[in-house]
């Protein structure tokens, strides 16, 4: 693994590295609950909170859990905190736990978390873990909200429920339904995609001249 700094540990995970928009990784919820803004804050909270706890106590334990039962204990550890999670949720946005149903349940299983408790908390200190935990958890919560604004926003005609487009406009009933998430997030990487083309021409463009 290539060493990095802590800016960079907290950094990397909002874009360069993005769960959700590079590495594809938790795409179930990404695609199950962003058909509101409101669902997609719900779900990265939750997320965050499991992520930022799981990693500093992973890393706090490294030592002590044996690298045969290593998943196991990661898995366990995280489950720990999804039930503390729903339990907060259930508790103070109970409208959101109801919407989210099994999804919050299956945080347990996101790759994303228990991938960075693998790759960086199993190898790093707290304080790094805890950088890493946050950016990553950033990212993700972007990208979430990203989804759920662009589905709302096309799917209601309202964002964070209030109407934008106003009463005569028809809303796309497909983008609040399951293959709502799917062209959504087609969008997104295809626009990320082209700007990253135009960036790669601009600077061959460059060299070009300057050659």
């Amino acid at each position: 693994m290539r060493k990095t700094t802590p800016s960079q540990d907290l950094i990397r995970g909002i874009w360069e590295e993005n769960p959700v928009l590079i590495q594809m990784l938790g795409l179930c919820p990404a695609l199950a609950v962003t058909n509101s803004v409101k669902n997609a804050l719900a779900m990265s909270a939750a997320t965050f909170f499991v992520i930022c706890c799981s990693s500093v106590l992973v890393s706090s334990c490294k030592r002590f859990i044996p690298k045969e039962v290593r998943i196991s204990a990661y898995i366990l550890v995280i489950a720990t905190f999804v039930t503390l999670a729903d339990m907060l949720l259930q508790a103070y946005a109970p409208v959101q736990h109801k919407e989210l149903g099994a999804f919050i349940a299956l945080i347990v299983v996101n790759c994303m978390i228990l991938g960075r408790q693998e790759a960086f908390s199993a190898k790093n200190n707290v304080y790094r873990s805890l950088l890493d935990a946050i950016g990553t958890g950033i990212g993700f919560t972007i990208a979430l909200i990203m989804m759920g604004g662009f589905r709302e926003l096309l799917g209601t005609g309202a964002f964070l429920e209030y109407s934008v487009f106003g009463p005569n406009f028809e809303p796309w009933v497909i983008m609040v339904l399951p293959a709502g998430g799917f062209l959504t997030l087609g969008f997104i990487l295809l626009a990320m995609g082209y700007i990253e083309q135009r960036k790669k021409m601009k600077a061959l463009m460059a060299a070009e001249k300057a050659s």
